[in-house]
């Protein structure tokens, strides 16, 4: 069996160890498993949803938190609904802001840049209302040790600070006046540009146009200390960054990236990078989103393809941080979102469909269980789940020989899957300078094999699969030798 390598698009077809083409899958150690299309989960909101959020009380309850331009919802798991908890007169969020969200305690606090600061206690009652007067507005919000820390801001004292970092007082989210008593400050960082991200924890990543900081709690005077570790590169786009525990995942300039909290690592050089900045519809990039599924342990862009015809994003990047391998999805969706299911009882599961078999996901799945982590998207101004019907995959091998030297005929491929309805098609050419030709795609019948007849020296494959599948781990060949001619 020839077991399917990793996606490396970037490399020339003669010279290619791995595969051409890696459609609607998710890459694993061996070969390449199947991954669902979207499926309804909430209501419909006003207008286009910018940001989604998971929050937890001390309880445990789970509540999720959705945002468009004018307003912010919670959900509502007994109808499913997204009800308006925004506070008095909404919201005013331009076309090239989101929402953007952190939990302090239990506390859930949500910013735009446009308007003040939100907050709201998570899975409570009420509606949202401003987090402090003395609060600047800001792009981007995290939480770091017992602070809240915001950047790229705007106040009422110096206006749009593209470059600053604040943060609230110790324990106190409410805080934000410069104190030595609250330790509530702020930092201005120079010459690397816009911050175009945050990241919270232990210590805080700071993602800037030209550079990367880390900022780490040091006490009174200083409360923080600002390290510029990454001068070499930044973030080029803000909606590139995520994270998994310390690993920072974001797109520069050159392609992508994994910073470790002291320096970065490519991990898109010489296999994605180029066809993903082919493909990548520059003048969206406010478009693209990206978050972490650590169930899957993959890291998913959403970007507008040249092939939209609107600006919507339309494909989807994975990188498997686990296994160091890439694949990509068909799929629109106005961003990506990982968030916790909020519950249903079974007469709740009614106010999705009367019939078990009509239900989006299966009655197993995830999203039907309090707070049970789901990975979900925005499209059609409703959350959805990746809880769908399988996406149809296509594989497209590198080239081989199959006899060293000498042509061959072709005539019988045996992909090896798990589940689901496998077609192939062969390419072959008689030498490296010739363009290949592909076979018309055979159906697998009863006996596993796909008839085909395609003579050349060189041969690549194309394989479909359809229907419920779950693995694809490679092809098997029959041929005959035709000599050296």
């Amino acid at each position: 069996m020839i077991e399917f390598g990793q996606w490396l698009p970037d490399q020339p077809i003669t010279q290619n160890k791995g595969v051409f083409e890696a459609k609607n899958v998710i890459p694993g150690a061996k070969g390449y498993r199947s991954f669902k299309g979207l499926s309804p989960y909430s209501g419909v909101a006003t207008n286009k949803i910018l940001g989604a959020f998971s929050a937890k009380d001390y309880s445990n309850s789970q509540t999720i938190y959705v945002g468009d331009s004018g307003k912010l919802y919670k959900f509502n798991a007994a109808d499913s609904s997204l009800s308006d908890i925004s506070k008095s007169g909404g919201y005013s969020t331009s076309s090239d802001d989101r929402w953007r969200f952190t939990q302090f305690g239990e506390s859930v606090i949500a910013t735009n840049y446009d308007d003040n600061i939100q907050k709201i206690t998570a899975s409570a009652g009420g509606l949202f209302a401003d987090l402090s007067s003395d609060a600047p507005k800001a792009k981007y919000i995290t939480t770091v040790r017992d602070f809240v820390m915001v950047a790229n801001t705007h106040d009422a004292t110096d206006g749009a600070v593209p470059n600053r970092v604040r943060w609230s007082g110790l324990g106190n989210e409410t805080q934000w006046a410069v104190s030595a008593t609250t330790l509530s400050d702020f930092q201005t960082l120079y010459g690397y540009g816009s911050i175009t991200g945050i990241v919270g924890g232990e210590y805080a990543t700071i993602l800037c146009e030209r550079g990367i900081f880390r900022c780490t709690f040091v006490g009174s005077p200083l409360v923080w200390q600002f390290d510029a570790v990454e001068t070499q590169r930044g973030c080029s786009v803000p909606g590139s960054v995520t994270s998994i525990g310390n690993n920072v995942f974001y797109l520069s300039d050159d392609g992508f990236y994994m910073f470790n909290g002291s320096q970065s690592k490519a991990i898109g050089a010489e296999r994605v990078n180029r066809w993903f900045l082919d493909q990548y519809n520059i003048a969206y990039a406010d478009n693209l989103t990206c978050a972490s599924d650590p169930q899957n342990q993959i890291v998913m862009w959403s970007f507008t393809s040249n092939d939209s015809g609107d600006g919507t994003p339309d494909k989807i990047l994975i990188y498997n941080y686990a296994v160091d391998k890439w694949s990509y999805l068909v799929v629109t969706a106005d961003l990506v979102i990982p968030l916790f299911s909020s519950g249903y009882t079974l007469e709740q599961l009614d106010n999705i469909s009367s019939s078990i078999d009509a239900l989006p996901s299966s009655l197993d799945s995830a999203v039907y269980k309090g707070g049970a982590y789901f990975f979900g998207a925005v499209k059609d101004k409703k959350i959805q789940t990746f809880g769908g019907s399988t996406l149809e995959a296509e594989i497209i091998t590198g080239e081989f020989e199959l006899q060293q030297g000498k042509h061959t005929l072709v005539n019988k491929v045996y992909p090896v899957h798990k589940g689901g309805t496998a077609s192939v098609s062969v390419g072959s050419r008689r030498n490296s300078q010739d363009d290949e030709t592909f076979t018309s795609s055979s159906s697998v019948n009863s006996a596993g094999f796909a008839p085909i007849r395609s003579s050349g020296k060189y041969h690549r494959a194309k394989i479909g699969l359809s229907g419920t599948w779950s693995e694809l781990q490679g092809i098997d060949f029959e041929f005959a030798s035709m000599g050296n001619r």
